[in-house]
């Protein structure tokens, strides 16, 4: 379906721009104006942006939310559309949720509709949409993947923090120390070479990197950068992307939190879309684009090889054993007793409390160890300025 550019005027004299599908012009103008809007200009678009990058996750967030509570309150499919178009801020997402009600009257599927927008509703959610359509329990589905955005949401936002937290402490202590070695010592250190004092071998040492801070940083800039080009260049074969991935799970501390998120969010995605009835082999096929790591999501296809095969799939993750043992025995007894479902949530939520776990350890670990680097490097700025005084005055002393 063709994709429109569009100016608008809003019902204050403010000028609107935005993006929407529609089969024709005229539809695109019917659109513009169940926004509200008054249209000036509709060209064809000719750009390859998606409105990925204009709609965010809390948007569909709120949105589904609104959609799983409508539904459930029996509004109809069609009416529930245009109240959570109504109610939505951003406009992007406010004109492909009124493109799926133009669909849906016109009698097509909306989880169908759905993946028109990949870049918005990604294939796990259109295909659970179209399960509950098909089933007649679009209601339970949405409410069941609001709480499923709105877990994952939260598990990213604790990933994040936990990174994000780190980051900011090292580069504020980098922007301490790079100040410290560029204007503090330079000059402190000038005085007493003016006077004429030997400098002993550790202030001798921080000057030669003070003197060539400049040249040091360019020198990892560049080195930073040839190891981005060097990693892309080698994972651009898939076999090496995997292996990567692998090592990357083998890294203190910090891969075993990584390891930990991945499988969380596979086992919430297996869950639920078991749950809408699909077979294992789909379920792991579609849960397997949730993992952002290369080497679990070839782990996971070959799970559904072998469940296509007729094999235990369970032999397939467990051979690996990158999997923590707890859910190996969670899965293993879910598999046995024909109760997956259950112990793929269950898998879920003890790994969100492992992930709350290992966040609260590795940040109350992280603090110290970077006050002791800095209290370091601090004392050797101190003890390069202090030594000269302590010798010139032995010497005036003598």
């Amino acid at each position: 379906m063709p994709t429109y550019s569009y100016t608008a005027i809003n019902n204050k004299g403010s000028k609107k721009r935005g993006i929407l599908t529609a089969a024709s012009e005229r539809e695109a103008r019917k659109f513009i104006k169940d926004l509200q809007l008054t249209p000036i200009n509709i060209s064809l678009s000719t750009s390859k942006s998606s409105f990925k990058s204009k709609i965010k996750n809390k948007d569909i967030v709120l949105m589904t939310r609104q959609l799983a509570t409508l539904l459930e309150a029996k509004t109809s499919i069609v009416d529930a559309l245009k109240i959570t178009a109504d109610q939505l801020n951003n406009k992007d997402l406010m004109s492909i949720i009124l493109n799926l009600r133009e669909d849906v009257v016109q009698g097509k599927r909306l989880g169908q509709s759905m993946k028109k927008y990949p870049d918005v509703f990604n294939n796990t959610y259109s295909s659970l949409v179209t399960a509950g359509d098909s089933s007649g329990n679009l209601d339970v589905i949405f409410e069941k993947l609001s709480d499923y955005l709105e877990e994952s949401a939260s598990i990213r936002q604790k990933v994040v923090s936990a990174m994000t937290y780190p980051i900011i402490l090292i580069g504020f202590s980098i922007i301490v120390v790079f100040a410290l070695l560029t204007f503090v010592l330079p000059q402190v250190i000038g005085q007493f070479v003016k006077a004429g004092a030997e400098l002993p071998l550790i202030t001798e040492l921080l000057i030669g990197v003070s003197n060539n801070i400049f040249t040091i940083a360019i020198f990892i800039i560049l080195l930073v950068s040839i190891s981005i080009f060097a990693y892309k260049k080698y994972t651009s074969n898939i076999n090496n992307h995997i292996n990567a991935h692998k090592n990357f799970l083998k890294l203190p501390i910090i891969g075993n939190f990584i390891l930990i998120s991945e499988i969380e969010r596979f086992s919430s995605t297996m869950g639920l879309i078991m749950e809408s009835g699909s077979n294992l082999d789909i379920a792991l096929e579609e849960s397997s684009k949730v993992l952002n790591n290369k080497f679990l999501h070839h782990i996971v296809m070959n799970a559904k090889k072998d469940v296509v095969e007729g094999k235990d799939f369970i032999f397939s993750l467990n051979k690996t054993e990158i999997f923590p043992n707890i859910f190996i025995q969670l899965i293993s007894s879910g598999y046995k007793s024909g109760n997956l479902v259950k112990m793929f949530y269950k898998a879920s939520d003890f790994l969100k409390n492992e992930i709350d776990s290992k966040r609260s350890v590795f940040l109350s670990l992280l603090e110290p160890l970077v006050i002791i680097f800095m209290g370091g490097f601090i004392m050797l700025i101190v003890l390069a300025i202090l030594i000269p005084i302590m010798q010139m005055n032995t010497l005036s002393l003598g």
